[in-house]
């Protein structure tokens, strides 16, 4: 089993903002892979999916970004997983808009939701998916800027990425970090 984990804030404001890039690939693995409704546990939504053979929770943690870490740690230890058995996805601002980049562990970056989970789980050795959502415009807040919604020239591009995202996942869960990362780095 493994656990995709997509980061994101809830609440109405937060639909669709930069920030959110992670709740929207876990919505397109959803639609590709979930073998049943959403439920509320581990604080946020589990959707329990099939993905190239293995068995797969889909979780977006309802906790504020900042605090993703408590349903990632809950979800961990209930099914008392390794950290190599997680996929966190994030936006990321250091990336332009459209790449990615998937690493087998490492610093967050700045990343909060990262950083929230490392700091939970006692180690940053879990595989992360980042998503680039930058840059940041000049004269912009990163705060402001993370927490805005795509413009309407940039939809095609955001819709590439979460497909490509979703792939990405899909190679990790079946054939792991190594392989993922040749593939889409």
């Amino acid at each position: 089993m493994k656990i995709v984990v997509g980061l994101g804030n809830p609440g109405r404001k937060y639909i669709e903002t930069r920030h959110n890039i992670g709740w929207m690939v876990l919505a397109e693995l959803k639609r590709r892979y979930g073998k049943t409704v959403s439920k509320e546990k581990f604080h946020g939504e589990l959707v329990e999916a099939e993905i190239a053979g293995e068995q797969v929770l889909l979780l977006a943690p309802h906790t504020f970004m900042n605090e993703s870490g408590r349903s990632v740690l809950a979800a961990r230890d209930f099914y008392k997983l390794p950290e190599d058995a997680l996929l966190v996805v994030c936006d990321d601002f250091s990336l332009p808009l459209g790449k990615l980049r998937i690493r087998p562990g490492g610093s967050s970056g700045g990343q909060k939701g990262l950083a929230d989970i490392a700091r939970r789980l006692g180690n940053d050795r879990f595989a992360r998916l980042r998503l680039g959502i930058g840059p940041v415009p000049e004269n912009w807040d990163a705060a402001g800027f993370v927490l805005g919604k795509f413009a309407k020239k940039e939809q095609d591009e955001v819709i590439m990425l979460i497909s490509t995202a979703s792939n990405a996942a899909a190679v990790w869960t079946g054939e792991g970090i190594g392989k993922t990362m040749n593939q889409f780095n």
